[in-house]
């Protein structure tokens, strides 16, 4: 090949460079880089609540049921089933696992909330891989027939004690599930916290988080992410379950059953959207009530989105919405630092962008970081509804700036009819 062919440039037509991924240096650095920040601003304003120890177990408790909701998502997807129906299927998880609660045990809660939701999945994957119908039109059905299904049950079923003075829509309470301390590092985690250290009690903090008054269902989360990514990328299951999110045609020319696995797929999925539900209703409430999912089916979709389908990255979208959920249930005053934490962050990243010459990013970035900054110094609180908005806020912006990168299944979505790969 000459020069001059080699240094030819590339034709409009030809298909553009592929970009660089997260590698995980990168990824340590970033996290280094945030707890630094997180630090930094603790010192300079005095207030340490971001990176406490309560701050964190609220965090995780609180990104429980969106991560379970949103690994429902992914393995309905991976199969190629979109599945919005998983807010119905949460309620669904909810009812039953207050309902098995109450009668027998909170364990059998938390089984009967993933029965209850798993068969929501059964009647999705039942009207969309067996009778076709659009994958979306299934979901918002589902979401509006589980939850009318489980308040008309709920008014009937629990109607004396209802009527006792416990409130409408409200079920009796259940028992509640253990939680998990280690013991001796957490103290001593505690103390290094109490110091305020620069950096270190920060870490010690998050850390302490980690091993103190955290409810085992969080645990049973964190094990599903974790069998779900070996299961999905590194058995010969998972691959033909992907595969059929990929392209079913050729799945089913090469003998798999593409029926099949959409079916598991999606049933464990209405599984995992309903053990999200009896988390709600086990853990954090111990009773059902109506509208308690308050559209976190959604935002498990969002937290999916965000880690473009992977269980790695799921898991830190679920950790952000859930660090900015808990936020409200906490310290008010934490939020107004994380304005000026945030500010501090677009200043950082308007520097990034000039040095990769990205003059138009910068200057909206650095519009951002200025109007937290002027936000911050004018005021001393944040508006109890902006504290409540916050999760729905950063879902937005997150799915506004990770929509760049996304790669969702080739199939996702498509309606697939027995005998097309043959």
């Amino acid at each position: 090949m000459s020069t001059a062919t080699a240094a030819r440039p590339k034709s409009p037509g030809a298909p553009p460079a592929k970009k660089s991924k997260l590698t995980w240096p990168v990824v340590l650095l970033l996290i280094a880089g945030v707890l630094v920040l997180f630090s930094a601003v603790g010192m300079a304003t005095g207030n340490h609540g971001l990176t406490s120890s309560g701050q964190v177990t609220a965090a995780l408790g609180a990104a429980v049921p969106i991560a379970m909701a949103g690994l429902g998502g992914l393995w309905s997807e991976r199969a190629g089933v979109v599945n919005i129906g998983l807010e119905g299927m949460m309620v669904a998880g909810t009812f039953c696992g207050a309902w098995a609660g109450y009668l027998v045990n909170p364990w059998v809660g938390l089984l009967a909330g993933m029965a209850g939701g798993a068969l929501g999945g059964l009647l999705h994957a039942l009207v969309t891989v067996t009778f076709g119908v659009d994958h979306i039109v299934s979901g918002v059905g589902i979401n509006l027939l589980i939850p009318g299904i489980c308040a008309y049950v709920n008014r009937i079923y629990y109607r004396d004690y209802v009527a006792f003075g416990a409130g409408a829509n409200q079920s009796p309470p259940a028992d509640p599930l253990p939680y998990i301390t280690v013991p001796g590092l957490s103290e001593w985690l505690d103390k290094i916290e109490a110091h305020h250290w620069f950096l270190v009690s920060d870490v010690a903090g998050i850390l302490g988080g980690m091993v103190t008054n955290l409810s085992v269902v969080v645990v049973i989360a964190a094990v599903f992410l974790v069998a779900s990514y070996f299961v999905l990328w590194r058995t010969v299951f998972g691959l033909r379950l992907r595969s059929c999110g990929e392209n079913p045609t050729a799945a089913e020319s090469l003998g798999v059953n593409v029926y099949k696995y959409k079916y598991l797929a999606v049933i464990t999925s209405g599984a995992f959207a309903g053990l999200a539900g009896a988390y709600l209703s086990l853990v954090a409430a111990h009773f059902y009530k109506d509208g308690m999912t308050q559209g976190r089916g959604f935002i498990g979709l969002a937290a999916m989105i965000f880690g473009n389908w992977m269980p790695g990255g799921l898991a830190m979208g679920a950790g952000l919405f859930g660090f900015t959920d808990s936020l409200q249930l906490r310290d008010p005053d934490s939020v107004h630092v994380l304005i000026l934490t945030v500010s501090i962050a677009m200043a950082l990243l308007t520097l990034w962008k000039l040095y990769r010459r990205q003059f138009k990013g910068a200057a909206i970035t650095f519009v951002v970081a200025g109007g937290l900054a002027l936000w911050f110094a004018t005021t001393d609180t944040v508006p109890r509804a902006l504290i409540v908005a916050t999760p729905y806020v950063i879902t937005l912006v997150v799915l506004a700036m990770a929509s760049q990168r996304l790669r969702m299944p080739k199939a996702d979505g498509q309606i697939y009819r027995r005998g097309q790969g043959k």
